[in-house]
Formats: C-alpha cells, structure tokens, sequence
C-alpha cells in the first residue's frame, strides 16, 4: 500500500473496526497517532521506501498453568492489547534490515542464514525465522522494517514472542500468502529462540501470542500440541483484568528458574520418566516417603503444585467455557495460593529481602476484601502479579500499587481475540 493511502486510511476511521478488536475504545485515537508516527518515522529512515505493508503482533498474559509447560502439562493463556507493530517494505536485496525504537538498527543477510556462535540479540532471532522459512522452501528476498512496541519487557508478558511472531507473520503473508498458518508460525519463533538465540524456552509464549485470545494449550504432545480457543469475552464480566510491575529485576534468577524445571524432572527420573506428565499422581503420592528422601521436600512440594496446576488449567478453561466467571475466579486464587505454597517462586532464596512479589499480593488483597482473584504472573521471584479486579475497586486499587511501587506500575489489559496479523 502507499504510504500515504495508509496513513489516509488511519484518518478516514478505515482502521477502526479492526483497531476496536486490538484495542481498548478510549485508546483507539492513541493508537491512530502510534502508528501514523511510525510510518513516519520509517520514512525518515527509508527514504526510497514508497509502499508499505504494516503488522502487529501482540504480547500474552498467562492465566493458568504455572510452570507446568516444560513438564508438558496444560496452561491457558490470553494474547492481550499491548502489541508490537511493523511498517515494512518488501525489496529484493537479499536483507533484513530492522529498526526497533530506542534500539540500534541491524541487517541480516539471507545469504547467510547459518547459526552465528556466541551471537544474542533481535539479530539472531531474525536470522533463525528467516531460515526456517528457506528450510521450508519459501523464498525471503528482503524487507526493511521499522518496529515500536508497548509491550513490557522484563515483566511476563512476552516481548521476545511478540517480536518473533511479527517478523514470522509478516514473512508468511509477504511471501507465503498466509499459507503457514498460526501454529507453525509459533513453532518457527521458537525454532529461532532454541536454535539461533540460544534460549530452551516451551512454546506456550509464541503460540499465544500467534493465535490470539483465549488459548488454552496442551503440550501431552509436544511436537504436537492440543490447542483450543477458548470462547469468553472478558468485556462482558464486572471485572478488569491488571498486571502490576512491581520493578523487581529478572538479573541472576536463572538458577532460580533452572531449579524449578531440575526439581520436578527429578521426581520424574524417580520413576523412571522424562517429566512429570508421564508420572502416575497415585503412585506419586503412594511413593512420597521415599522420594522425600531420595529428592528433597521442596521437589516434591514443586510437584504437587504441578498436578494441581495442571488439572486447574482444564477445570479454569471449562469454568470459562461454560460462562462460570465466579468458579474460574476461584481457580485463579487457587492457583495463586498453590504457587505461593508449594511451588514457592515468589521470591529467591538468594535475596530473601527482596519480597516484592509477595508484598504486592498482600497489598492487592488488602484492596479486594476477598473479591476478585490476585496471583504471581509468569515466571516469578521477581517482576509482576495479576489480578483480576471488580470494576468499582479498580482506581483504588492502581492507586495503591502506585503508592507502593511507583507511577504506572498498572497496566489494564484487554484480551485480544486476534493473534500476529496485517492492518488491512
């Protein structure tokens, strides 16, 4: 499209029955601005650039189901309305060139798609999309594109999964005419993270933020897995949804989150299995004496919470289906009181002092009077909690967590029904 029919089209109100899937109503016009300004600032960078095809990709909220990916378990997730869009140009000059606001500009060229030892950074995650398409036998020729984002980095809400999959969305629609799909345009962004970017992350963050909505996974299958959109309009409830940075830094936590994964598996080596969806909950907790002794306490409290969490994540994705939002809440509480207690990733053993997680909890609370639903987001030992908020209680409750940790600590999400897509 040329330039100036795009930005023509956002003037007109072209855009705004798509925008108001993508978008919150009230933040409709801030988005008009948002992009008009990145079209403009790509043509300040390529000048010679006259026709544009522009792509958003959206970050995700994990729901339920903490930490029970890499055990193959279940979770459900939602792709929500912070997103990362791309004003791109299509050439064939055999390069990527991208630029990321507040970031330098890098290329890559599609002549050398190889892996690029000791090598981190956007780079590499465009060059491992880029060569999964040509082991798939499509031909990337080349674009430049210009990137900004909302998506809070460092916070649970997948930033690294929203990139890959604009940069796999664009190439596919481009290229491909959107023949790979959602699923494999998941697969290809973890592909590049694995592979190229050197991360062994699960695949829960890229397929959310490529399917869009409600999603809830099963990774039984992990070549394969089950995945399912789940039909519920969080616009219709009482209740808001509100992830809250509490500012804590992800630096050093590796051992921490290595741990997790390395205690579970070890009770799953107990009984002779790679993880702990391939063990028998029965024979877990007839064997439990044993494995105390031969594991540790915490793992086996790690693993309790993992057949807990799994089973929540069906039963929450059926509260939802099933339009028992009060039932779900619940579950949601549930889980949270499980990560606290069992799983116990609210803060590091390292850093004891620093409690940031589980005081913002306890101030959420304090603010809910037992409605609601409040819990750790993500990962964990540092950075964001959710909750689920009553409409009514939702400025005093953004006040309180401002007080505490700062201004424009929450962010009120929607859930977008839409994963990677093209602004047409």
């Amino acid at each position: 499209m040329n330039i100036q029919n795009f930005l023509n089209k956002i003037t007109s109100g072209e855009f705004d029955e798509l925008f108001a899937k993508l978008y919150k109503p009230q933040e409709i016009d801030i988005q008009k601005l948002r992009y008009m300004s990145a079209v403009k600032k790509f043509t300040a960078l390529y000048p010679n650039r006259n026709d544009i095809h522009v792509y958003s990709a959206p970050g995700r909220t994990e729901i339920g189901g903490n930490h029970t990916d890499h055990q193959h378990g279940c979770v459900i997730a939602g792709a929500v309305d912070l997103d990362v869009i791309g004003i791109t140009s299509f050439h064939e000059e055999k390069i990527i060139r991208v630029k990321s606001e507040g970031y330098d500009e890098f290329a890559v060229s599609l002549e050398d798609l190889d892996v690029h030892i000791g090598e981190k950074g956007s780079s590499e995650i465009v060059r491992g999309i880029a060569a999964r398409f040509k082991d798939l036998n499509i031909a990337v020729k080349g674009f430049d594109m210009y990137t900004t984002s909302n998506v809070l980095s460092g916070s649970g809400i997948s930033s690294s999964a929203a990139f890959e999959t604009l940069i796999a969305t664009a190439i596919d629609c481009y290229y491909n005419n959107n023949q790979v799909g959602a699923v494999e345009i998941a697969k290809i962004g973890q592909y590049a993270e694995n592979f190229y970017f050197g991360k062994k992350s699960g695949l829960m963050d890229q397929m959310v933020c490529s399917v869009g909505g409600f999603v809830f996974l099963d990774f039984q299958n992990i070549q394969n897995p089950t995945i399912e959109k789940v039909s519920f309009d969080l616009s219709t409830t009482s209740y808001e949804l509100i992830i809250t940075d509490t500012k804590g830094s992800h630096s050093d936590l590796t051992d921490d989150y290595v741990a997790v994964r390395s205690e579970m598996d070890e009770i799953a080596e107990y009984f002779g299995k790679k993880v702990l969806r391939e063990v028998d909950e029965a024979q877990f907790w007839e064997n439990m004496p044993d494995i105390r002794k031969k594991v540790s306490d915490r793992a086996v409290l790690r693993a309790v919470h993992f057949f807990g969490d799994n089973n929540r994540a069906k039963e929450e994705t059926q509260a939802l289906s099933e339009d028992k939002f009060d039932d779900f809440l619940t579950l949601v509480n549930e889980s949270g009181n499980s990560s606290m207690n069992y799983l116990q990733n609210l803060y590091s053993c390292r850093k004891p002092t620093e409690q940031a997680i589980p005081l913002a909890i306890m101030a959420g609370k304090r603010v809910l009077k037992g409605k609601g639903a409040i819990r750790v987001h993500g990962g964990g030992f540092a950075g964001t909690i959710q909750a689920f908020v009553p409409s009514q209680l939702v400025a005093e409750y953004k006040t309180e967590m401002d007080r505490i940790f700062g201004q424009n600590s929450c962010y009120v999400l929607k859930i977008r029904p839409l994963g990677g897509i093209e602004i047409i």
